[in-house]
């Protein structure tokens, strides 16, 4: 068993639901475990501003899929809650990301981890300092020491 790192975004339809879902299909998935969920934050859009703020949140997972098949999980759990990929940034009903699995450094056209841009944005480093604050990134900064260079201006607890 393994601990991964997954970041959980939605902005259509019932965000606030879509995550409450997302997390009980991820702790649904084979050989896995939800082991902390972390609280709701609703944060400002990113890349494309024109559209409404999103409720996001991670989660930590104990499993036994490797890397790539939990993507996969994660996409169909993605596909079920009837996300369209039409936008790179754009609004969308559900967004998993896999951040982090440990030991593990991946960068091939399907999955890059840990994942490359986590670092720069409030919206992931914020609910993952709730379940993870001493995480060490990149081999060097701890979530909590890259929270602490973003701005959080506009990102609120709401759960």
């Amino acid at each position: 068993m393994t601990l991964a790192y997954v970041a959980l975004g939605s902005n259509l339809g019932n965000p606030r639901q879509q995550l409450l879902d997302a997390m009980e299909a991820l702790a649904n998935l084979p050989d896995t475990r939800l082991l902390q969920r972390s609280r709701l934050y609703r944060t400002p859009p990113w890349g494309v501003l024109e559209q409404p703020p999103f409720i996001n949140a991670a989660v930590e997972l104990d499993t036994a899929l490797s890397p790539h098949a939990l993507l996969d999980a994660m996409l169909a759990i993605e596909q079920r809650a009837g996300r369209v990929r039409a936008e790179r940034n754009g609004p969308r009903t559900l967004d998993l990301d896999l951040l982090h699995v440990d030991g593990v450094r991946s960068d091939d056209p399907q999955l890059t981890l840990p994942h490359p841009r986590m670092a720069e944005r409030a919206f992931v480093l914020l609910p993952l300092h709730d379940i993870a604050p001493t995480l060490r990134l990149f081999g060097q900064a701890t979530v909590a020491e890259l929270l602490a260079r973003l701005d959080l201006a506009g990102c609120e607890r709401v759960a």
